[in-house]
Order: structure tokens, then sequence, then C-alpha cells
């Protein structure tokens, strides 16, 4: 779930950034993503507020990719099959389209903060049809803390060399 957090820094959405983490059955991870606007979709020229209605052509709802289908289109394997996907916001119905044929079999989510909406409600209806088990993340640590200077870069660098045996 962590890597989900930290990839949804990536997004430039003002109001609701979400990141997506797949994993295979080996715990590897096998997809990244998190909400964006398209590949040559400028982020400084198309909308990022919400508006009063989702298809104003001034809203970023009919632009944005959710961080699920980029994790998906993303991957760095041949499939998702039965892997497992880590997001920050349960996914909306078209997203859950996208998961279920994808064919990744679990979603371990943050927050349903949405769940009263009729996308997530849809959503979940098809989850439960296809057989996709969800659950909600309860996290053991409130915050993990990345410090770069934890590696001393210097130090690394000063240890002795062990030579490359050439051979003839």
């Amino acid at each position: 779930m962590a890597i989900a957090f930290l990839s949804a820094k990536r997004s430039k959405d003002p109001c609701t950034q979400v990141g997506a983490c797949i994993v295979n059955n080996d715990k590897r991870i096998v997809g990244i993503g998190y909400n964006g606007m398209p590949m040559g979709c400028d982020d400084d020229k198309f909308p990022w507020g919400k508006g009063s209605h989702n298809r104003d052509l001034d809203t970023k709802y009919l632009y944005v990719c959710h961080a699920e289908i980029n994790a998906v289109l993303n991957k760095n394997s041949s499939d998702v099959k039965d892997c497992t996907m880590y997001v920050g916001l349960f996914p909306c119905n078209e997203c859950a389209k996208v998961v279920i044929q994808s064919g990744i079999k679990t979603i371990i989510y943050m927050s349903d903060k949405n769940g009263h909406k009729v996308e997530t409600i849809a959503a979940k209806k098809m989850f439960d049809a296809a057989g996709i088990k969800y659950r909600q993340y309860i996290p053991k640590n409130q915050k993990i803390e990345i410090n770069f200077s934890d590696i001393n870069w210097n130090q690394m660098s000063q240890l002795p060399q062990t030579p490359i045996k050439q051979e003839d």
C-alpha cells in the first residue's frame, strides 16, 4: 500500500491523488499507476477542476486516466492474471471493468469514501459477480518516512573494492 501511496504523489490532481500497485503471487510488483492525463495530453492544458457535473468539458472527469487503469497498462509482465491490486481509493465502475478483464483477483483498498456513489456500488456488484475479492487495508503504522540521508553514499564509495579477475 505504501508503494501505491508513493505513486499517488506523482499525480497532478489537486484534489484526489490516487495510486495503485499490482503484485503477483510471489509479492513482486508487476504494475504501478497513478491518476493523470493520458500520454500526450499536457497536464497544464487540461482541466483538473471538479465542476458541478461529471460530463462538463471543463472538468477532469472526461480526461483523467485513473490509477487502476494506468497500473494495468503500465504492467511489466505479460499479464496480471491472479494478481492483487493495492489502491488508495476503492475503484469506480470503469476501473472495475478493466480490473475484471485483466484477471486481477483481489483488490485491497485504503478508502471507500465514495462507497455511497452509484459508480462504486456498480463496481462492487461487478466484483461480486466476477468473484473478485476486496477488502479494506488497515495500516499497522500511520506513516512511513523516507529519509534520503539514511544511506551514507560517501561512506559506501570508500569501501574497499574487490578487484575483478581478468581472464586470459
